[in-house]
């Protein structure tokens, strides 16, 4: 289903083709966007490089947390370990946001109890005219409604109309033999089985002794209130780009960490950033919002787009401990540490 572009995000339904008149000779024109602030005055004195590492006091307490947090780790490296060097190697992470609107509808149906029946009174709405209340921008969220004028109420397809369907453990029978005596109706010589009172047979506990149930489709209704139902969805679609850096921490470790926010632009349409001192994060940005403006335009409707970039700190630590060379790295705001080869653990068994 392709939803239309729209202007400017006014609600949940997109606006209408007459907003735009159409004018001789310019047939086909498009809404063009402003280009965003150039980050020449933003950011020509932020670079990596300029932001100041950690102290050594801060990189040992993150390091004595970090091992005070596994079970199986010794405080002892962390707390009696000589730091002999700290080496900053701060990166950045441009990230998109697009938030989009997608609808899709299909046939449901719910047990009939009276409720208005709409279906062919007027022209149903197409499923963008259909009013939704959107949450707050870059929040997931969901909808399902049913789509006016198109309730009608059918007899029940499981049941045939007949609100009981025949129980399938006694075959609509009522009854069953009875597992006591095997339908004998005695048990050893000419005892009379007193499960079944020597009828051989017994009710069905399923059914009741009835032969049939309620049928669980239209609850015994009958009938079936028949709609077709519109579901809303709100996504918020992210990708990040982070800038390659030599330090040999594993650039998925930074995904649960945030920075010092550099930028951030947040309306309908982003435009690519310009001016940032770093290059690869200009191509970046010019990669991801047209693989995003041409991908989610396509299948959904953009509401808002948001673009931050953020410094993210990364340090590593070189310590020394027990006469051997180590290293940890502590990144991000939150002092994250990240120590592949500890020199002090222990094999801990979960019994």
């Amino acid at each position: 289903m392709f939803a239309p572009l729209a202007a400017e995000f006014q609600g949940p339904s997109a606006p209408p083709a007459s907003m735009f008149d159409n004018m001789p000779g310019y047939e086909g024109t498009m809404v063009l966007l402003q280009p965003s602030l150039s980050l020449h005055t933003v950011c020509h004195s932020l670079t990596a490089d300029s932001i100041p590492s950690i102290t050594e006091d801060t990189a040992r307490e993150a390091f004595v947390q970090f091992a005070s947090s596994k079970c199986c780790y010794s405080a002892a490296p962390a707390k009696d370990g000589v730091i002999t060097k700290m080496d900053a190697f701060n990166t950045y992470r441009y990230r998109l946001e697009t938030f989009t609107e997608s609808r899709s509808t299909e046939w449901s149906h719910e047990p009939y109890n009276g409720q208005p029946v709409d279906a062919f009174a007027q022209p149903p709405p197409g499923p963008w005219d259909v009013p939704a209340q959107a949450p707050n921008f870059f929040v997931d969220g969901k909808q399902i409604m049913k789509v006016p004028y198109t309730s009608s109420m059918k007899a029940c397809h499981v049941c045939v109309g007949m609100g009981r369907k025949p129980c399938k453990d006694c075959a609509g029978a009522g009854n069953k033999v009875c597992w006591v005596c095997n339908g004998f109706g005695n048990r050893m010589g000419n005892d009379r089985c007193h499960h079944c009172s020597g009828r051989g047979r017994e009710n069905c506990s399923h059914c009741h002794g009835q032969g049939s149930k309620k049928c669980e489709t239209c609850h015994g209704k009958q009938q079936l209130l028949v709609y077709i139902n519109l579901t809303v969805k709100w996504t918020n679609n992210s990708d990040n780009y982070v800038v390659e850096q030599s330090s040999g921490l594993q650039v998925h470790n930074l995904s649960s960490v945030s920075g010092k926010e550099l930028f951030r632009d947040s309306q309908y349409m982003v435009y690519p950033v310009m001016g940032f001192p770093d290059p690869t994060v200009v191509n970046a940005a010019q990669r991801l919002v047209s693989e995003h403006q041409g991908k989610f335009s396509q299948t959904s409707r953009i509401l808002q787009q948001r673009q931050t970039i953020e410094l993210i700190p990364i340090t590593k630590v070189t310590y020394s401990w027990k006469g051997k060379s180590h290293i940890y790295f502590v990144y991000g705001n939150e002092f994250k540490v990240s120590a592949d080869n500890y020199p002090a653990t222990c094999c801990c068994t979960v019994m």
